[in-house]
């Protein structure tokens, strides 16, 4: 038995409009088709063959940090990124660099959500 690689990523957002706008338009991530479900959602890709996964509904508390909960995702160029999210007035951090010399930056969700972005040493 083994494992392949990282299928989805699920969120469980409280308003699935809102989370739809920030993913789309900040994050830039291609929606998806999502099947028929009995509960609010949205899913969109993350790079080749991973997802995200948005449910709606949530009513607890969201408990994420950049150095607690949060996903990863490689990026080639971290200024352009940079810019892109200062000028949507997205909530980030400054960049660091990883004492692997890899550089990231991590941005902040509608919920809270904390998303690394980050580009190899």
């Amino acid at each position: 038995m083994k494992v392949f690689e990282l299928n989805h990523v699920a969120l469980h957002v409280a308003d699935v409009e809102s989370s739809i706008a920030f993913y789309r338009d900040v994050m830039r991530f291609p929606m998806m088709d999502r099947p028929a479900f009995d509960f609010p959602g949205a899913w969109f890709r993350l790079g080749v063959n991973q997802e995200l996964h948005l449910i709606g509904d949530r009513d607890l508390p969201v408990h994420s940090a950049h150095r607690g909960t949060h996903f990863a995702l490689f990026t080639e160029d971290l200024d352009a990124w940079e810019q892109h999210l200062d000028a949507q007035a997205a909530t980030r951090l400054p960049r660091r660099v990883r004492p692997d010399g890899a550089q990231q930056t991590f941005v902040q969700d509608p919920d809270g959500h904390w998303i690394e972005l980050c580009v190899p040493p």
